[in-house]
C-alpha cells in the first residue's frame, strides 16, 4: 500500500485489497462503478482483456456507460461478456486509476468482484500516454 493511494467509498474490502495489490506500489485512485440513472451498484461487463477497454450495463436498470476513455476505441476493440468462473455474469466494479507525478493518470485498471462467488480479478486495463486526464477519473 502506497501512502497516497485512495479508496472510494462503497468499494468492498476484498476488491480494493486486490485492486492495491494489482498497482505493483504504483500510487493509486481506486473509483467505485455507480450507476447514474438508478445508483446501482451492480453491473454486466464488456471488457476487452488484450488492447483494454470496458463498458458496464447496470444491472437494475440497463443504463450503459463506457469506463474512462474506452468510448474513443471502442470499434477497434474485440470486447466480449465478462464472466465468473461460478458461471454469473454479474459484478461489483471499481476502477484503479494508476498515479504518476502530479497526479496524472498513467493505468486504468477495471477490477471486478462477482456478486455470487465473491471471486475477484481484473479483467482489463491499459495504458494512458496523453495529458490532460483529471477526467478520467469521473469515468467509471
Amino acid at each position: 500500500m502506497h501512502a497516497d493511494d485512495q479508496v472510494g467509498e462503497g468499494v468492498s474490502a476484498e476488491l480494493a485489497v486486490f485492486l492495491l495489490n494489482a498497482a505493483d506500489g504504483r500510487p493509486v485512485k481506486i473509483v467505485p462503478s455507480v450507476c447514474v440513472g438508478c445508483d446501482g451498484r451492480v453491473f454486466f461487463m464488456l471488457v476487452d482483456d488484450v488492447e483494454g477497454g470496458a463498458e458496464r450495463v447496470c444491472a437494475g436498470c440497463g443504463g450503459r456507460a463506457f469506463i474512462a476513455d474506452s468510448e474513443e476505441f471502442w470499434e477497434d476493440l474485440d470486447p466480449g461478456e465478462a464472466c465468473c468462473p461460478c458461471g454469473s455474469e454479474e459484478f461489483e466494479t471499481a476502477v484503479a486509476f494508476s498515479l504518476v507525478g502530479g497526479g496524472s493518470v498513467r493505468w486504468v485498471t477495471v477490477g471486478l468482484r462477482c456478486r455470487m462467488d465473491g471471486a475477484v480479478g481484473v479483467y482489463a486495463d491499459w495504458k494512458i500516454d496523453y495529458g490532460p486526464t483529471d477526467h478520467l477519473l469521473t469515468m467509471v
